[in-house]
């Protein structure tokens, strides 16, 4: 089943990220994906300031792009994310379209990245953001997935639940920095894929120096044994990947991670 991570460069402009995303969705079904990837917050700047200036009503806007281009191309779209408001709320939410522009689930993120690494980098989602209290598992025709954002990937147990929930695989849009992105990007998604066999995608914005907040970008996937499969670097592209998604089970009938776990120990 091919896949297709689009590392587009986000800009201060909404109108402009959502023709980038459309033009990137297009050259990746013309590719031959079945499943197409945005970043984390794509019609947005991440930044705190944007949030609820880019914010949007489920249902309306970004939305309803998602679900023509689904229809359009006749895919799966996992829209990144974009900031939704809800009763004043504003949530770092995802959305997944299937080929015929239905929603199939919507994510919002659960663990709100607030850090203060000294040296290194400071920024307080909760400051502006609310958190999901879910995670979520999308029924798509090539089978069942789970999605998370980006800060959800660093707790085991939310991967695990997905896991144990019937994932094959699990789509991160995600936008790391320059400090913890080249320390623990790549570690973070083997180490999921390993630990559940199952199959990782990071879908990141491309590397923009000149912004707010610059992302690592090198997008990429990882197999159920924790090998990467494909990977961007920092420049704006389209990666596809062929995941052969028979490879978990043949993976977790010779090493039965999952069959051996222990839970009533732990």
């Amino acid at each position: 089943m091919k896949i297709a991570l689009c590392q587009m460069k986000i800009v201060d402009d909404k109108k402009a990220n959502i023709k980038k995303a459309y033009e990137m969705i297009k050259e990746a079904s013309i590719q031959g994906a079945r499943l197409v990837v945005l970043p984390e917050m794509f019609n947005c700047p991440y930044s705190s300031k944007y949030f609820r200036e880019y914010s949007e009503k489920r249902g309306t806007g970004t939305y309803n792009e998602l679900s023509k281009w689904a229809l359009e191309f006749g895919i799966t779209i996992v829209g990144g994310s974009i900031p939704e408001i809800e009763n004043d709320n504003i949530y770092n939410t995802s959305y997944t379209f299937g080929p015929e522009g239905q929603c199939l689930g919507a994510h919002r993120k659960v663990h709100l990245f607030d850090i203060d690494i000294p040296g290194g980098i400071r920024f307080m989602e909760s400051e502006t953001l609310s958190a999901g209290d879910s995670y979520t598992m999308i029924d798509a025709p090539f089978g069942r997935f789970g999605v998370a954002i980006c800060y959800d990937m660093r707790f085991p147990e939310f991967f695990r639940a997905m896991a144990l929930d019937g994932a094959k695989f699990v789509i991160v849009p995600a936008a790391f920095n320059m400090t913890t992105g080249p320390a623990h990007w790549a570690l973070t998604a083997r180490a999921r894929a390993l630990d559940n066999q199952l199959f990782v995608a990071l879908c990141s914005p491309a590397r923009d120096e000149h912004s707010d907040y610059v992302a690592y970008g090198y997008s990429m996937v990882t197999n159920p044994w924790g090998e990467i499969i494909g990977n961007l670097e920092q420049e704006e592209g389209i990666l596809v990947v062929d995941m052969e998604l028979e490879q978990c089970e043949e993976i977790r009938k010779g090493l039965p991670l999952l069959k051996h776990r222990r839970p009533e120990i732990y």
